[in-house]
């Protein structure tokens, strides 16, 4: 099975890339209003007061902002205040496209190759190595269930769902949903990799 292609990535500012965020809050109707696709000044603000893990979302992306701009000491200072302050635990040089969803930040371990725009990590969540120095390829539009594990050099397709507390060491099909230990298909709407060309958008 062939791994799937990747498309330059495309970049997009800070607040830019953080406003997209939002609105993946903002669809869920975390602002009782989940029809518009903007997110206001008085929205944003409201999300931001109201919900740690959206501040904690917010440093990770300032992290990867000073990374990208090699401003130094910075991305490691804000990396260590995530985990103290929320749990949170993203290296700055991951790339992660917009819309990212993090609900319940605490116990979760992001090192990956890349994570594509709309995924949603739900809570105690690890992703990152396993043998060898390599890591997860996340698609776009990805679901990871509480306490699942990502690991190795694996892709895990466009639209998949990952079930909670399931432990993945292979490429997850694009559109299937994932179970158990070791995790299982119970539904696969795509399983050609070649026909996929995953796009993944990051902030500059």
């Amino acid at each position: 099975m062939s791994a799937m292609k990747r498309k330059t990535p495309k970049r997009m500012g800070l607040f830019t890339i953080f406003s997209y965020d939002l609105r993946a809050w903002k669809r869920i109707g975390f602002l009782n209003n989940g029809n518009d696709d903007s997110v206001t000044f008085m929205e944003a603000l409201k999300l931001v007061w109201n919900y740690p893990a959206v501040r904690a979302t917010f440093i990770y992306r300032l992290s990867y902002w000073c990374y990208r701009h090699r401003i130094r000491l910075l991305p490691g200072i804000l990396w260590r205040m995530n985990i103290r302050r929320f749990g949170l635990d993203i290296v700055p040089s991951v790339p992660i496209g917009p819309g990212l969803y993090i609900p319940h930040p605490v116990g979760t371990v992001v090192m990956a190759r890349g994570l594509g725009r709309n995924v949603s990590l739900i809570t105690n969540i690890t992703i990152g190595m396993r043998n060898t120095h390599q890591f997860p390829l996340i698609g776009n539009n990805v679901t990871i269930g509480a306490g699942a594990r990502v690991l190795g050099d694996i892709v895990v397709g466009d639209g998949a769902t990952i079930g909670a507390n399931a432990v993945f060491i292979d490429n997850v099909p694009p559109g299937a949903t994932m179970v158990g230990i070791p995790a299982r298909p119970v539904r696969a709407k795509n399983t050609d990799y070649s026909q996929q060309a995953m796009e993944i958008t990051y902030g500059s």
